[in-house]
């Protein structure tokens, strides 16, 4: 039988520093006198120094970390010197000189059971993401109760009138309390939809079931709602071509889409609302494009980049600063586009576009 062939010392010297430094998260390895001996490149971008500087000094100084009293965590850990009992701790938020977060978590390397640590093994993460994170989703919890008191204020002080007091309104006034108390309860129920959403297009669920729909009906039908609920018909201009090409896509996705972007032109326009339904194409392939365009006092250029992000506001606040978000998650899981510029009335202008043609597993 031959002999296997076996890597050298060098060989798996180069293997652990490429398997190091492909890892996403930084790792720093002291010996059992402190000194460093290891330290991928993720953890020298971490730590904004050169590796060739880390080698052979103390990890102390290197990586000099504080806990949120300001307290040295290598004095209240000491690794080398603790109980021998102890393998390590989770990951905790640790301050770096300067006041750059870190989360760590360190791993005590013993040859035995309660023999002294010979290797501490340090795993290192970039808090700055996380703390964007928490602050996005403490600000969406600030916004969502913030949206959701004041319909449901007016909810419950309307019912609760009527059921103490019916007999001492007229028919006009309770219709009046029902329509407000209807009113709200959409808001309500729209505000949970867009949250529901917003954790679906974050996490990659976001599902559409598409079917054959006219695009231009659907328009039409949004036009008639907005002039039932008392706005003038003579305020919707629609230009659609005759004939278009066949569309697939989520009737109750596509009216969220059009029912956002229409109240959007609705309240920051005091004009006309011009809506256009047309042929165009996509990345050389066939599909639609719905623009809808307003009279008001436009979106500046230099904030066309935020205006598919959270909590976005134009000139005028209103609503959750949601609702472009969603819309873009919507349109983006159809696989269109959509984007936002200056319409010729100097107004704001979105325009969306859907592929054309049946899904491909369907084909």
């Amino acid at each position: 039988m031959g002999t296997e062939a076996r890597p050298s010392v060098d060989q798996a010297v180069t293997w652990d520093d490429r398997i190091g430094d492909v890892l996403p998260d930084g790792v720093v390895v002291a010996d059992a006198e402190a000194t460093v001996v290891y330290v991928n490149r993720r953890a020298a971008a971490i730590l904004g120094q050169d590796i060739a500087d880390m080698l052979g000094q103390d990890v102390r100084k290197v990586l000099p970390l504080q806990d949120s009293d300001a307290r040295s965590w290598w004095t209240c850990t000491d690794p080398w010197n603790g109980l021998n009992i102890r393998s390590g701790h989770r990951e905790r938020l640790l301050i770096l000189q300067g006041g750059h977060e870190v989360l760590v978590t360190a791993r005590y390397v013993r040859p035995g059971r309660n023999q002294p640590v010979t290797e501490v093994v340090l795993s290192l993460r970039d808090a700055e993401s996380r703390r964007r994170a928490e602050a996005s989703n403490a600000a969406l919890i600030s916004t969502v109760a913030h949206e959701l008191r004041s319909p449901l204020t007016s909810v419950k002080g309307f019912s609760s009138t009527l059921l103490h007091r019916w007999e001492r309104f007229t028919d006009d006034q309770k219709r009046l309390m029902l329509q407000t108390i209807e009113a709200d309860a959409d808001r309500v129920t729209r505000l949970i939809t867009e949250l529901l959403d917003i954790s679906r297009i974050d996490a990659g669920r976001l599902q559409v079931r598409r079917q054959p729909v006219d695009v231009t009906a659907v328009v039409k039908r949004h036009i008639e709602r907005f002039v039932a609920s008392g706005h003038d018909r003579e305020r919707f201009v629609l230009e659609a071509a005759p004939e278009l090409p066949e569309t697939w896509a989520d009737p109750d996705r596509l009216d969220q889409i059009l029912a956002n972007l229409m109240e959007n032109a609705v309240r920051h326009g005091d004009g006309t609302v011009s809506l256009s339904v047309m042929p165009t194409t996509q990345n050389g392939s066939e599909a639609i494009a719905v623009t809808v365009s307003d009279q008001g006092e436009g979106i500046a250029p230099e904030n066309y980049s935020l205006v598919f992000t959270r909590f976005w506001h134009g000139s005028r606040r209103g609503g959750t600063g949601l609702g472009l978000y969603v819309v873009r998650g919507l349109v983006e899981a159809h696989g269109g586009q959509i984007s936002v510029g200056a319409a010729r009335s100097g107004g704001a202008q979105f325009r969306f576009t859907l592929p054309s043609g049946a899904p491909e597993h369907l084909v």
